[in-house]
C-alpha cells in the first residue's frame, strides 16, 4: 500500500507493506503532474515499514528512472534495510538526481533545507 503527500517543498511517498505496481503506478502519476507545474521533484521515500517489492514494480522503476532522469532535484529514501541503500546505489548511475539515505524522516526533511546539519546519514 502506498501513501503519498504533497508538502510545501517535497513529496512524501510512504510504502507500506509490499510495494506493488499498481503502487508505483500511482507514485509515477502524483510525481509527473507535480513535476508539470512545480518543475523537478524532491522526493522523500519512507521504507521503514515496507516488507518488500514485486519483480515488475522494479522493472517499471528503472524505466520510469531512466525516463525521467533530470526530473528529481532531490531523493530522499529513509530505510535501514541494506538491499533497498544497495539499490538506491544502483539509481545514483541511472538518475541525475542528489539521492542520499537517511535513518530517519526528520533528518530526510532537514536535508532538502541546506542550512540544517544533518545527522545519521547513511552512506
Amino acid at each position: 500500500m502506498i501513501s503519498i503527500s504533497h508538502e510545501a517543498n517535497y513529496i512524501h511517498v510512504v510504502i507500506f507493506g509490499q510495494f506493488t505496481l499498481q503502487d508505483y503506478k500511482e507514485f509515477e502519476e502524483n510525481v509527473l503532474y507535480d513535476i508539470g507545474f512545480h518543475g523537478p521533484a524532491r522526493l522523500l521515500f519512507d521504507l521503514t515499514e515496507m516488507t518488500g517489492y514485486t519483480l515488475d514494480m522494479a522493472l517499471e522503476e528503472i524505466d520510469f528512472t531512466r525516463k525521467h532522469v533530470n526530473d528529481f532535484a532531490k531523493v530522499a529514501v529513509v530505510t535501514d534495510d541494506q538491499w533497498v541503500v544497495w539499490s538506491v546505489w544502483i539509481n545514483r548511475a541511472i538518475a541525475d538526481a542528489n539521492i542520499m539515505v537517511f535513518e530517519s524522516v526528520s533528518d530526510a526533511v532537514a536535508w532538502f533545507d541546506e542550512s540544517v546539519v544533518v545527522t545519521d546519514v547513511i552512506e
